[in-house]
């Protein structure tokens, strides 16, 4: 029988679906791992990039600082990116090559760019602190991360940014050659001292290129990769040759070089670059201004990594030579005192500013007498700092004055005089040498630098005045006017040296005002910036003052006759050529100055210390005077000599000096002056006057006097300085006659019973302030005792008061012997009336007329 065919295999169930559903979601997971692995790799390094972009990579550039004739002042390095000088890997010394990879990646040559043991020791610092703690990168990843990565993330110490580091630097390994990746390490790392790269950094500590590099020097540069500031040879020495001999073992265990070649190297005596910082920066004080002004205008980012070329107004040459004078004349004056037995002047600084006035241009700028030098502080530049200015001010108020109708010829006295200050208190100015001098033409005023008539003038031409003068000129600190009184014309209000020296300038420029200068042209910007481009960077320069006025300045303070009273004959505010000056000297000697000025040139020069320390009766024609004059000189030698031109509205005349009036024939002295036109004399001389006499007595002649008649001159010296005048045992013109009658009503005899005290017209008497039928208006707000007005008085003729009383309501409120004639009155509610009345000698009463006025509540 056949056997029977094989069953057919039984088909197979069909599965169901809790038989698939195991096998799905099985695949989900593996799924949702790929895509957490990819997310994670897009996001770690997704932005990573290009390993090629080496090649199109440029370090940032610095910005240079350069004087007017293109010479490098000063290198500005971004602190993240320094100085480096870029050179091939066959310029480099085989055993600086070697130092570095025995220390920094001794399997370099190896591996591909990540070493296993490096990784997993940073795996293992992440696992137990969270942190990245010690180095274990290779040189190709110490490259990736240092021009790759950002700056931040350079910084950071993350897992996150070790592996990004690690990819780069398997990236670069399929890209460069290991000659390659080395060559640009080398030009990469730092070390230390803003020297970047083998080049660099060879220069900044030997003075050599890298290529003369012996293998001691180049042990000591590779062992200063892994802390540039702890192994700094300047700094840490012993630490820097601790280190170096490191790195010599390491070579020798790498078999780079011998044993004995380690020893040798470890003995052998290296000789540093001298790290004198006066070659790394010249003009610092200078530079330092310039850099201020630069980065207000364009970050510091930008002028850190700009890569900016900045050409200033300085004049290199011109402040080497500033900064030899500045030094000598401190030095001299301190090699006076151990050698001449002279007293010790404590003058340990000074300070220097020369300004083109023409453009404001500052050729020279010395901020004191040694930048290096802690002990005087001498990192603190005095040319911007705030200092009182003493009689340097004073032409300032002259300006104000000249503004009003004042001329050089106008004539006050210099004699003792007390004013009242904003507080009601007296205040008495008193001169440099403790003398009075009595009337003065203010062209002498000024010239010889008298305090009181700067006073008085001021108190004439009115606080707000000269302070709106002085802004106008470009001083800056006079801010707050509630500061100040009448001793701002005294060098009571501080300034800063290179503006007054620019309001010097403003003098010699036909009264424009001068802008200090410091940057002639910025390049390297991707903006156009009309600020510094040249000569469109001079703007249009306001008139300060007017052309005539600072002319009349300017013929005052370079009258060399005209200051001989003061600073003699051969002062060294004379120079070869004409040259106004002016020194200033304040009373507790903490501050002198000078400052003077061609139609080139204006120079301020301040002398004293930082700290504010006083010096030992130092005045500005011994401290800053000498600086000043020998700086003058070799600054303008060379150039063709100029005089002050004199601009139209000038009339020259002459004139009496006495009373800067026409002359008469019976004037002692007569003398050329320069008015603004419109402001000359009219009235003729009155300050000679003859006066006839009786021959027998020398007193006045009059009928019945016993001898001839004769005639004779005298100088009538005006009312306020009769005291100073008998006092001077000056010569005056008899008050009697041969009778022995006073000449107050022209013929009563003194001592006459019959002889009352007359009164005269009350024209040569007048009541300035209040005015006639004027109101005040008491303020609630204001406590009643310090509502105050000013009650004040003038002669309007040549008359002689030996005292002059303010009354009101018939009160008396101030009696006075001198000019001003002026009191404050407390307000009080009602009408009332003011007066003054003037006693002569003889007791003849001179009387104003009454005024009339009302307070309301």
């Amino acid at each position: 029988m056949a056997n029977p065919p094989n069953p057919s295999p039984p088909a197979p169930l069909p599965k169901t679906r809790e038989g698939r559903k195991p096998q799905r979601w099985l695949l989900i997971p593996v799924a949702l791992l790929g895509i957490g692995i990819l997310a994670l790799a897009i996001f770690l390094f997704g932005d990573l990039p290009a390993s090629d972009a080496l090649l199109t990579r440029t370090s940032p550039d610095t910005t240079k600082i350069l004087d007017r004739n293109g010479k490098l002042l000063y290198e500005i390095l971004d602190p993240r990116a320094g100085r480096r000088t870029r050179v091939a890997l066959n310029e480099m010394p085989a055993h600086f090559k070697n130092a570095v990879v025995a220390v920094e990646d001794a399997n370099y040559y190896k591996h591909p760019g990540v070493d296993a043991v490096g990784v997993a020791r940073a795996v293992m610092q992440y696992a137990q602190q969270g942190q990245i703690v010690s180095g274990g990168s290779t040189i190709t990843q110490q490259l990736a991360r240092l021009v790759l990565l950002s700056r931040q993330e350079q910084e950071s110490r993350t897992m996150a940014r070790k592996l990004r580091e690690m990819v780069l630097a398997l990236r670069l390994t399929q890209t460069y050659s290991k000659e390659q990746i080395l060559e640009m390490y080398l030009n990469e790392v730092y070390f230390g001292n803003l020297a970047y790269g083998a080049e660099a950094a060879s220069r900044a500590y030997f003075g050599k290129p890298a290529r003369d590099l012996d293998l001691a020097e180049s042990a000591l540069l590779a062992g200063m990769i892994q802390s540039p500031y702890a192994y700094d040879p300047y700094v840490n020495p012993d630490a820097a040759r601790a280190r170096q001999r490191i790195v010599l073992d390491l070579m020798a265990k790498n078999n780079f070089i011998t044993a004995n070649d380690a020893d040798l190297a470890a003995n052998e005596d290296l000789h540093f670059k001298a790290t004198d910082k006066r070659e790394i920066i010249r003009a610092p004080h200078f530079v330092a201004y310039v850099r201020n002004l630069l980065e207000q205008r364009y970050g510091e980012e930008a002028v850190n990594a700009g890569g900016l070329t900045v050409t200033t107004t300085l004049d290199l040459n011109l402040q080497e030579r500033a900064e030899e004078i500045v030094s000598r004349h401190i030095a001299d004056l301190k090699n006076r005192t151990r050698n001449e037995n002279a007293p010790d002047y404590n003058l340990n600084d000074a300070a220097l500013v020369a300004i083109e006035p023409a453009t404001g241009e500052i050729i020279a700028m010395v901020g004191s007498a040694d930048y290096f030098d802690e002990s005087i502080d001498g990192a603190v530049n005095v040319a911007l700092s705030l200092r009182q200015p003493g009689s340097s001010i004073k032409p300032l108020t002259y300006a104000t004055a000249f503004a009003q109708d004042y001329t050089p010829a106008t004539v006050l006295t210099d004699v003792p005089t007390t004013f009242q200050t904003k507080e009601n208190e007296p205040y008495a100015p008193q001169n440099f040498d403790r003398q009075w001098h009595g009337p003065l033409a203010l062209r002498t005023a000024l010239a010889t630098s008298s305090n009181m008539l700067a006073v008085k003038v001021l108190d004439h031409v009115g606080l707000d005045a000269l302070i709106a003068t002085a802004k106008a000129l470009g001083i800056t600190t006079f801010d707050d006017p509630d500061r100040f009184g009448l001793a701002l014309t005294l060098g009571g209000g501080e300034v800063k040296l290179v503006e007054l020296t620019a309001a010097y300038a403003a003098f010699a420029n036909e009264g424009r005002r001068v802008e200090p200068r410091a940057i002639l042209f910025v390049s390297g910007l991707q903006i156009a910036d009309s600020r510094w481009q040249g000569d469109a960077a001079i703007s249009h320069q306001p008139s300060a003052i007017s052309p005539q006025i600072a002319y009349l300045i300017t013929s005052i303070l370079s009258d060399d006759i005209a200051r001989i009273p003061a600073f003699g004959e051969d002062s060294v505010l004379n120079l070869s050529r004409p040259a106004a000056a002016k020194t200033g000297t304040t009373t507790d000697f903490r501050d002198n100055w000078t400052i003077g000025y061609t139609p080139d040139l204006a120079v301020g020069v301040w002398a004293g210390n930082a700290n504010n320390a006083p010096m030992y009766r130092v005045s500005g024609i011994t401290g800053a005077g000498p600086i000043w004059h020998d700086f003058m000189e070799e600054a303008l030698r060379g150039i063709p000599e100029k005089k002050f031109a004199r601009p139209d509205g000038i009339v020259e005349m002459e004139i009496c000096d006495a009373s800067g009036l026409l002359p008469t024939a019976d004037c002692a002295r007569v003398r050329r002056e320069v008015f603004i036109k419109g402001t000359e004399p009219k009235r003729t001389d009155d300050a000679y006057q003859k006066f006839e006499l009786d021959a027998a007595t020398n007193l006045l002649w009059t009928d019945g006097c016993r001898g001839p008649k004769i005639s004779r001159v005298f100088r009538v010296y005006p009312p306020d300085a009769l005291d100073w005048a008998k006092k001077k045992s000056l010569t005056l013109a008899p008050e009697m006659d041969c009778m022995g009658r006073g000449t107050g009503d022209g013929g009563r005899g003194i001592g006459d019973e019959s002889n009352q005290p007359s009164v005269i017209s009350h024209q040569s008497l007048e009541i300035v302030s209040p005015a006639n039928n004027s109101i005040f208006e008491m303020s609630p707000q204001i406590p009643a005792e310090l509502q105050k007005i000013e009650v004040s008085a003038r002669l309007n003729q040549a008359v002689r008061l030996s005292r002059v009383t303010l009354l009101i309501d018939g009160n008396a409120i101030g009696n006075f012997s001198s000019v001003p004639y002026r009191a404050l009155w407390k307000l009080s509610a009602g009408t009332h009336t003011a007066q003054a009345i003037g006693t002569m000698a003889d007791g003849t009463r001179v009387e104003s007329d009454v005024v009339r006025f009302r307070v309301i509540e």
